[in-house]
């Protein structure tokens, strides 16, 4: 055990007078200290244990504690399967699959291990360990297996025949390729079979489909609750053997949880609809007695506050970790005083840039005694839930998250999300017949699905599109990446082009000619800023180091980046322009304050500037929070402080007396004067108008600035680009935030008394949208008659502004419990105690508006509740119910960023690259103006004047894929030969349109590689038409490294055309000497005619990929001896 020999004796000093063969009351604990004796007690007596705790946080937490101590133990989480009693449809696939995947475990003889669970997880019986072994089925390699006898068996047992499995009960056959679910296992099982014998077995990511790990075999469990497993029935206690150990904190409280349990079944059986024969609440959950019985069969130890029963005690003198209010003065006199005591000081926390921080200041602390932080306390990598101090045997241990006041948040397994999320994704990004598609060169048509094709006696599969007057245009499926789907605003329905006219050519014109507009100026902007002399910040002290150590939060990789990006820019000697853009509630603030008090502790002054007074508000309440223990003046000004405030706060910030301002565009107007400006920081710089921003961009070019903004700029655009603007973006959510729990359900008045009973209950507040202002009063008015004692404010955007702003402040402030608003609580109003939000009539929103809206609750280490009340699904759109599915799917923090983001995405490009941009994004979809926007940026990287303002190397670092330089940037493929997946291979026809999308994407070799080893991975040995197809995606390469624009393959002749440019500058590289000296020296086969104008090399004899790319082989060694 790492953490040396005193952390093992906690327990061994009390072992004179504990005998862990009858029941024991543990006394004085303290902590996590628990953790410690349970862990070293398995590692003694090796005796399983269960340990039942309150509920299911503290029951996670102490599991974590567990993990950490015992990494490579077989420790178990059991938990509830989330549902009501009586109300079946609310089960959790997921949560049954824990369930199971922890009696499977249990049910094995020579199990030793833990069990962590809580009195919930424990109320519903289960199937009896006699049974589950009875319809258990177990598979091993090299065993003879008929695919029609499992196909029978898991039918049997109600698993789901689908062509791709993602949750628990699923199957799939492909070929040899059995894919299973079972209920017993974290991850699926994909078994390949070698004729009728099992020839490997792996798990697999459901997420991706790609295999895993190999096992010797598999165990497949049905599911527990299914009908067959119902009839006897046991409790979780029966799989465990009398000689093991049961651990239990707070027995009445247990016994108080199970009867409640059981009351609340029994009204739900009575009041049940009776023509639906259902099992007695007996029959599904214990009862308090069966509690008792159950556990007089072991040897139990009683532990924390309630004791009901004092046996063989045990006594331990033991005291809480003491809080010290992030004052690290203080923690270090206690630090001594242990020492001199005596003690042994611990610090616990398994994050090392945590660790450097303490003992940065701690040393900067200590530097004038001449010791550092070795001298006071040890440091043990470990992932501790509380600290504590133990007196008999010296020891203080204390976690990082506690010194720092730092929210911890516990981890349990999370892959049914993961998984509903990424089938979710793949659904909304695929395509389907009907769907709006646009291709780079004829416009936008609507997508007709995968066709087969007769060419020349040979299959071949292309896609159809369909365009105005239904015209019809087959595209190859070597050109797949030439066609994108339509993505403009959400609601917004394209106009379809004609094919052949001239339309979609001018329009692609005219965009990149904007383009080119506009990243001139933009770079030369840019250049300017770089030449003017700004002020170069010194590097961090230790104050700085203590406020970034005090964040409540862990820094994700995504901030702690961006913090070092911007304290790089203050650094230099010229100013600062960055571009910080974040989901809501991704820390985007607190870079700011980082930022603004790198300032503070150089002497100069910061402005904040914010689009409204709310914000102003908000934001001074934040700043002045965190700043509250440090030597800094953080004030504000808005048009609500009186005449006689204000004028004082501008004579205050003259003098220097203000060390932090935020207002709102007062701030750039010419009667506020400053006496030291160093940093400008402008949040949702987008929502000013022109004035303002003519104001801002003088102040850029002299003073550093930093710019927030919440609308995501995609991550595409960011590269197009580079070098026009320092651009930061943050899409990593916070860990420790909890995800918000989403609901769907149809407006029910029951459903909404209990949401906002149960938040004011907590002492949390309620956003309540309801986007109709003439009813929003009647919606009020029916929740204080639901809800009597509830104070309720309405707000909405036909109010005065001055009212408004007030029903918001007094919100803010806590005055009301309920805010009944419209959709105007989206922007930006950010309230930590807001942890419940119910949106009626979900369906008329678009996604993004759900994201930005739900991001408003959940901003604190609550959990946080979403409910979207809706229609019943049958009476929805299509549209609308993919769109809710999302929403309740993707209840991550940052999840958004992938999909409610689409919409996003184009606002924030619009907001980037200003309202004209935003026309032609919706003309032509996201996708292919993102594509015309980076071939316009390179033919500007190739102009003189961009290499002169920016530098040569400017491009250094971008991705040299195979479409870097080059005379062409496309090669078109048109070939006759028979290159497609076939049918027999993959079925799924979204699926081989999806794999055909993903290899014509691949611009790099190792890339190739591994999509081959996924198909065979995934559909069993891959056959030689799909292997040619993947050659083909080489060929082209290099066809497009030589210069050719267009290959035909037909008739066992090659055509390879030239670049069309008769003046360009191919035509005198080695390359194109290499294909001449090529041509010249295969006169036998080979010649170069023109034909319509256009150059072409003419090859006799290629009736297949390999010796085409033979032939190009051949013309490439030339080359080399040309350029040797």
């Amino acid at each position: 055990m790492t953490e040396g020999k005193s952390l093992d004796r906690i327990l061994r000093q009390k072992d004179y007078n504990f005998k862990p063969e009858k029941n024991s009351s543990f006394l004085g604990l303290k902590g996590s200290s628990v953790a410690f004796i349970i862990a070293e007690f398995f590692r003694t007596t090796s005796k399983t244990a269960l340990i039942i705790v309150p509920d299911k946080e503290k029951a996670a937490y102490l599991y974590n504690d567990l993990q950490a101590l015992l990494p490579e133990k077989n420790l178990l989480f059991y938990p509830e399967s989330h549902r009501l009693p009586y109300h079946f449809e609310k089960t959790a696939n997921s949560n049954i699959q824990e369930r199971a995947e922890v009696l499977s475990l249990l049910n094995n003889e020579n199990f030793k291990g833990i069990m962590v669970t809580y009195p919930l997880a424990l109320a519903e019986k289960i199937t009896t360990k006699s049974q589950l072994t009875k319809n258990t089925l177990q598979i091993k390699r090299n065993e003879k297996l008929s695919i029609d006898f499992i196909s029978d068996f898991l039918t049997g047992y109600n698993f789901q025949h689908v062509d791709f499995v993602f949750e628990p009960g699923q199957f799939s056959i492909r070929g040899g390729i059995i894919d299973i679910y079972s209920f017993a296992n974290e991850f699926p099982f994909r078994l390949e079979l070698f004729g009728d014998e099992v020839e490997t077995i792996r798990t697999f990511d459901p997420s991706t489909q790609l295999s895993n790990t190999k096992h010797e075999f598999v165990t497949i469990i049905p599911n527990i609750n299914s009908e067959q497993l119902i009839d006897a029935r046991g409790s979780v206690f029966d799989f465990f053997k009398e000689e093991s150990l049961i651990y239990i904190d707070d027995r009445k409280f247990a016994n108080d949880t199970i009867a409640e349990f059981f009351k609340k079944a029994e009204e739900s059986y009575f009041a049940l609809d009776s023509e639906i024969k259902q099992m007695s609440p007996d029959q599904l959950y214990i009862t308090p007695a069966d509690l008792k019985t159950a556990l007089e069969k072991f040897s139990v130890i009683e532990f924390g506050n309630n004791i009901t029963k004092l046996e063989n005690v045990v006594q331990f003198n033991q005291s809480p970790q003491p809080s010290f209010n992030k004052n690290f003065e203080m923690l270090i006199s206690y630090l001594k005083e242990n020492k001199t005591k005596g003690y042994k000081n611990y610090f616990f926390t398994d994050n090392p840039k945590q660790a450097d921080r303490l003992f940065t200041i701690f040393d900067d602390l200590l530097a004038k005694e001449h010791r550092t932080h070795e001298s006071l306390i040890e440091y043990q990598a470990l992932n501790i839930h509380e600290g504590f101090i133990d007196h008999d045997i010296k020891v203080a241990c204390y976690t990082d998250h506690q010194i720092f006041e730092r929210y911890h948040r516990f981890r349990l397994k999370e892959t049914k999300q993961k998984t509903a999320q990424s089938i979710t994704l793949k659904e909304i990004l695929s395509l389907s017949p009907g769907d709006y598609v646009t291709h780079i060169d004829h416009g936008i048509g609507r997508f007709g699905g995968l066709h087969k094709l007769n060419v020349n006696n040979k299959t071949q599969e292309v896609v159809r599109l369909v365009y105005k007057d239904n015209d019809i245009l087959y595209v190859s499926i070597h050109s797949l990446h030439r066609i994108s789907k339509y993505s403009g605003k959400e609601g917004n329905v394209p106009r379809i082009d004609k094919l052949g006219s001239t339309t979609w050519a001018t329009l692609k014109q005219k965009t990149k000619r904007n383009v080119k507009e506009l990243a001139y100026d933009l770079i030369k902007l840019y250049a300017k800023r770089r030449a003017q002399p700004g002020h170069a910040y010194p590097k961090d002290n230790y104050l700085q180091h203590e406020l970034e150590a005090s964040f409540i939060y862990e820094d994700t990789p995504d901030q702690i980046k961006v913090t070092a990006d911007v304290k790089k820019d203050m650094q230099k000697p010229h100013p600062m322009d960055r571009l910080v853009c974040g989901d809501v509630g991704f820390g985007k603030t607190e870079i700011a304050i980082r930022a603004a008090f790198k300032a503070v502790c150089d002497g100069k002054q910061v402005a904040i500037m914010v689009p409204t007074t709310i914000l102003a508000y908000q934001h001074y309440k934040t700043f002045q929070d965190r700043l509250k223990d440090f030597p800094c003046n953080v004030d504000y000004i808005n048009r609500f402080r009186s005449a006689k405030d204000q004028k004082e706060i501008i004579e205050k910030l003259a003098k220097g007396k203000i060390d932090i301002i935020i207002g709102t565009h007062r701030l750039v107007s010419k009667e506020v004067k400053f006496k030291d400006l160093g940093l400008m920081i402008i949040d949702e710089e987008q929502k000013f108008g022109v004035g303002i921003k003519d104001k801002l961009k003088l102040i850029r070019t002299t003073i550093d600035t930093l710019t927030l903004t919440a609308t995501p700029i995609p991550r595409t655009l960011q590269f197009s680009l580079m070098g026009a603007r320092d651009l930061s973006i943050i899409s990593t959510p916070p860990p420790n935030r909890y995800p918000v729990q989403t609901e769907l359900s149809v407006y029910s008045e029951e459903l909404i008394r209990d949401a906002i009973s149960y938040e004011i209950k907590r002492g949390g507040q309620i956003f309540f949208v309801h986007n109709k202002v003439q009813s929003i009063a009647e919606i009020a008015g029916m929740i204080q008659r639901l809800v009597p004692d509830a104070r309720i404010g309405i707000g909405h955007g036909q109010m005065d502004g001055d009212k408004l702003e007030e029903v918001m402040l007094r919100f803010m402030e806590g005055s009301y419990d309920v805010l009944v608003a419209t959709t105007i609580i989206e922007s930006g109003l950010d309230i930590s105690n807001a942890n419940t939000i119910i949106i009626n009539d979900a369906q008329n929103f678009g996604l993004s508006d759900l994201h930005q809206m739900r991001g408003r609750v959940g901003r604190s280490n609550k959990k946080a509740f979403c409910y979207l009340l809706a229609p019943p699904q049958v009476s929805l759109t299509n549209e609308a119910r993919k769109r809710l599915k999302a929403i309740v799917d993707f209840s991550d923090l940052g999840s958004g960023f992938q999909i409610a983001m689409r919409d996003l995405d184009i606002r924030g490009a619009g907001n980037l690259l200003g309202g004209e941009q935003s026309g032609f994004i919706n003309d032509m979809g996201f996708d292919t103006y993102m594509k015309i926007l980076n071939e316009a940026v390179g033919e500007l990287k190739e102009e003189n004047w961009y290499k002169d303002t920016v530098g040569e190397n400017a491009d250094e670092g971008n991705d040299k894929g195979v479409f870097s330089r080059q005379f062409v940037k496309e090669t078109i493929v048109d070939t006759d030969l028979q290159l497609l997946i076939p049918d027999s291979y993959v079925e799924n026809l979204t699926e081989r349109l999806i794999l055909y999308r993903e290899l014509d994407n691949i611009t790099k070799e190792e890339d190739l590689k591994l999509f081959e080893e996924n198909l065979r991975d995934r559909f069993g040995p891959v056959p030689p038409e799909a292997v040619e197809l993947i050659n083909v995606v080489r060929f082209r390469w290099k066809a497009m490294s030589l210069g050719f624009e267009k290959i035909t393959l037909k008739g066992s002749k090659m055509l390879a055309y030239f670049v069309a440019q008769k003046d360009s500058a191919y035509f005198a590289t080695p390359v194109f000497h290499g294909v001449m000296a090529f041509a010249q020296k295969y006169k036998h086969i080979s010649r170069i005619k023109e034909q319509n104008e256009k150059l072409m090399l003419a090859i006799e004899d290629v009736d297949s990929v390999s010796k085409a790319t033979d032939a190009l082989n051949k013309m490439e060694s030339l080359i080399v001896k040309e350029k040797s």
